[in-house]
């Protein structure tokens, strides 16, 4: 797992549908206005997310994207591995080129890390995140954050 652009924009428009979603789907242009993240850019992130049944995609003029389920149920790294196939790179830990310094040493310190920051990630939800938001005192586009689906 990689800490890339292309995360970090899935991870913030999650929670920025998340946090900011009201009666109406949250338009990319929203997203991106309000996250900074290039629409064209987005677009590609949030097509795979709605194929990984993150979000669901809504038609018509007053479209957009929600959540798929509660975000309650979609944790950080459901997310980081929709990115990780998007990305597709080869993981260098399964390359093997390399030293046996490199492979003995230096890659199970480096296995360890990434299963540490993954159980981390999957422990982290989109509602606490949302949680974390308001704390920090964020204002949120929908004042009434429930966490339902009907």
């Amino acid at each position: 797992m990689r800490l890339t652009k292309k995360l970090m924009f899935a991870i913030e428009a999650v929670l920025d549908i998340a946090y900011h979603a009201a009666d109406l789907p949250v338009q990319s242009k929203e997203i991106a206005d309000r996250q900074g993240i290039p629409r064209r850019y987005l677009e590609q992130v949030l097509q795979q997310l709605v194929h990984a049944n993150i979000l669901r995609g809504v038609r018509g003029p007053r479209g957009g994207y929600r959540l798929a389920k509660e975000r309650r149920r979609i944790t950080i790294a459901e997310i980081a591995n929709v990115v990780a196939e998007m990305e597709g790179g080869r993981d260098p830990l399964t390359d093997p080129a390399g030293s046996e310094l490199g492979h003995t040493v230096l890659r199970p310190i480096w296995q360890e890390i990434e299963e540490y920051a993954m159980q981390r990630l999957d422990q982290t939800t989109i509602e606490d995140l949302c949680v974390a938001a308001q704390r920090a005192g964020i204002e949120s586009h929908n004042q009434n954050q429930f966490d339902f689906m009907i």
